[in-house]
C-alpha cells in the first residue's frame, strides 16, 4: 500500500524518527571540551549522563508508525495510533527542550561556551505535522469508505 499518502508521511516520519535516535541532536563547547546531546546520553570527553527516557520516547516515535503503516485495513486502529503517535512526538520534542536547557545550564558555568541545536532536533516538529497530515488522509479514507458502504 505504497501508492496511499498516508502511508508515504507515515515512512518519512518513522525515517526521521529513527534518524533522531542516531546523530547527535545538540552540542555544546566549554572551552575546549565539546559535549553532544544525543537520544540515549549526553556525552563529553570524559563525562557521559544517560538520558534513557528521552531514548525511549524518540525510538517508540520511530516503531509506532512502522507498525501504523502495516495495519491498513483497520482504518480506526491506525487513527488511534496516529494520535498516540502524536503524543509521542509531543514527548519527544519537550525531553529535548528540557535535555537542552538542563545541558546549557552545565555548560553555561564556564567562561567560554557556545552551544546550538543539530539538524535532527526538528526532526520530531516535522514528524508531528507528517503525522497530522496521515491522520487526516486516514479518517478521509474511512469517510469514503462509510459512504460507498451506505450506497449499497
Amino acid at each position: 500500500m505504497i501508492q496511499r499518502i498516508q502511508t508515504l508521511c507515515l515512512l518519512a516520519v518513522a525515517a526521521m524518527m529513527t534518524t533522531a535516535v542516531f546523530v547527535p541532536l545538540a552540542y555544546f563547547a566549554e572551552g575546549a571540551e565539546e559535549y553532544t546531546l544525543r537520544a540515549f546520553a549526553l556525552s563529553g570527553s570524559e563525562v557521559s549522563q544517560p538520558t534513557v527516557y528521552m531514548g525511549i520516547v524518540i525510538a517508540l516515535a520511530a516503531v509506532v508508525p512502522l507498525v501504523n503503516i502495516f495495519l491498513f485495513k483497520r482504518r480506526l486502529l491506525q487513527i488511534r495510533l496516529c494520535a498516540v503517535e502524536i503524543v509521542l512526538l509531543l514527548g519527544s520534542i519537550a525531553f529535548i527542550g528540557i535535555y537542552y536547557y538542563l545541558s546549557s545550564r552545565m555548560v553555561s558555568q564556564a567562561e567560554f561556551h557556545a552551544q546550538g541545536f543539530r539538524i535532527a532536533a526538528i526532526f520530531p516538529l516535522v514528524s508531528l505535522v507528517l503525522d497530522f497530515l496521515a491522520m487526516r488522509a486516514i479518517f478521509r479514507d474511512e469517510l469514503l469508505v462509510k459512504s460507498l458502504d451506505r450506497i449499497r
